[in-house]
């Protein structure tokens, strides 16, 4: 296996008991807003009979010391907006789930369209 000098994604682990039972995929970004990098959690997952454990929690911690450690101006990520057990953590933690942002996402078919008007003359 081969490693990148510049990876594309980076994870924190997390075992139990010689398992491994979660794991935060993030990478960095850039804040034109901050002029700065910033660290972006893709995906956490905790198995279902370790949640409410406090790993989450503990590994949102080490990504945020990451992100000081980095001097990233921001660490964020994405929360359903149904989810509010999840926006309540985020909140008291001291997260801004920010309610003037929407998620934009192009994939797929229309990915392939859109990259193929690029060229379209």
């Amino acid at each position: 296996m081969r490693c990148s000098a510049r990876p594309a994604a980076e994870a924190l682990v997390a075992e139990h008991g010689g398992e491994v039972v979660g794991y935060a995929l993030f990478f960095q970004n850039f804040s034109t807003f901050l002029a700065k990098r910033g660290l972006y959690l893709e995906d956490l997952y905790i198995r279902p009979s370790m949640r409410g454990s406090g790993l989450g929690t503990l590994m949102l911690k080490k990504l945020a010391e990451l992100a000081v450690e980095r001097q990233c101006g921001r660490f964020e990520w994405s929360v359903l907006d149904w989810n509010q057990n999840a926006v309540d953590l985020y909140e008291k933690m001291g997260a801004t789930v920010l309610p003037d942002w929407r998620i934009v996402c192009v994939t797929g078919d229309a990915l392939d369209a859109l990259a193929a008007s690029a060229s379209a003359k």
